[in-house]
């Protein structure tokens, strides 16, 4: 007999397995939240609780209820198995937990990057160091660089890695999904257009005791917070939906963020940053841009120096199309002095009294 009960008691915790998982097929909106919530641990409840009530629509209709799962059992892995997971439900609710920025297409990228670049960063004491290794080293890994000949802007990490191509916002939302498979609160960044009008850019911010930025596949050695855009940022206009700059954020706002390749789409929500950017501003100095291009327009890694007022001496290298198209070799020079650029055979001398961007031809 107590075999038999046994047995039955099997059967019945196989079948009720089965009929769970045939559940998970559905899309989430073919679900009721409480029976959602029903499939996580008591300690996720409400983490997916959070995700059901803040994810848009449309993917309520798209994905699954397996992949909102799998999703949340990551999420949390990773939050209780780092050093840096001790970050408050807030932070992990809003920059852990999410598993998109945007609009990118829905990748189920959660398993696979916790498995791939975890055991790069499982000795970093903190999120900052971690997120300085992940920008050091995830793009060389997943073979995927910047080139302005990318399929489109927004791609999603496996669309990046498919085409190994991508553009600044591309790399972020990489970069953002590789800090949170690890448990890392992240974020997209990204300004609409630069003041001058000289383009966009987009990039990352994590969370470490305060937020930190880093261009994705622009890391400054072991460094945050710093990047050739911040002369740029620092110009940017607060409360401006073209000039501003602005963070990515799954909680309701009062502002959509601007983005620039999908114009007039009010759906994801964001937090006006720029006053962090601004205080980059020195009004004393001014930029100087050097670009090298050969005769098909192309940028060119060429040695440049320049020299000036007051016993000024600089060498450095431009930048080829390796780098972002607004991304060149850049000095914040003194307001009025002059200055001597010179490459191989070219030699120019301007006073400096605003911002300038050199184009040379070689």
């Amino acid at each position: 007999m107590k075999h038999i009960l046994i047995v039955i008691g099997y059967f019945i915790i196989f079948t009720g397995c089965m009929h769970d998982e045939s559940k998970l097929g559905k899309a989430v909106d073919q679900m009721e939240q409480d029976e959602m919530i029903g499939y996580v641990p008591n300690n996720q409840k409400l983490g997916m609780k959070w995700l059901l009530n803040n994810m848009v629509e449309d993917d309520k209709k798209s994905l699954s209820a397996r992949f909102l799962l799998d999703n949340c059992i990551y999420a949390y892995k990773a939050w209780e198995n780092t050093p840096w997971g001790s970050v408050n439900d807030s932070l992990f609710f809003e920059y852990v937990l999410p598993y998109s920025s945007l609009n990118e297409r829905r990748d189920n990228w959660r398993q696979d990057f916790y498995e791939r670049f975890y055991p790069i960063v499982k000795n970093a004491k903190s999120a900052y160091e971690a997120a300085v290794i992940l920008n050091n080293n995830i793009f060389e890994l997943v073979g995927v660089i910047y080139s302005t000949k990318r399929p489109k802007a927004d791609q999603s990490p496996y669309e990046s890695i498919e085409a190994g191509l991508a553009s600044c916002t591309g790399l972020s939302f990489m970069l953002i999904d590789a800090c949170r498979s690890v448990g890392i609160p992240a974020r997209f960044v990204g300004t609409p257009s630069w003041y001058n009008n000289s383009g966009n850019h987009s990039w990352v911010e994590i969370w470490d005791n305060g937020w930190h930025f880093t261009g994705a596949f622009e890391p400054t050695e072991n460094r945050l917070n710093e990047g050739w855009f911040t002369g740029l940022a620092s110009r940017s206009v607060k409360g401006h939906p073209k000039y501003g700059i602005y963070a990515a954020t799954w909680k309701k706002t009062d502002i959509y963020f601007p983005m620039d390749w999908k114009p007039g789409v009010d759906k994801y929500f964001a937090v006006d940053v720029t006053s962090r950017y601004q205080d980059f501003l020195d009004s004393n100095f001014i930029s100087l841009r050097i670009k090298v291009v050969d005769l098909n327009g192309e940028r060119k890694r060429i040695l440049v120096s320049v020299s000036g007022d007051n016993n000024f001496s600089f060498v450095g290298y431009s930048k080829d199309e390796k780098n972002d198209a607004n991304d060149h070799l850049t000095l914040n020079l003194p307001q009025g002095n002059s200055f001597t650029i010179k490459v191989n055979q070219f030699s120019k001398t301007i006073t400096l009294n605003k911002e300038e961007l050199i184009e040379i031809k070689i």
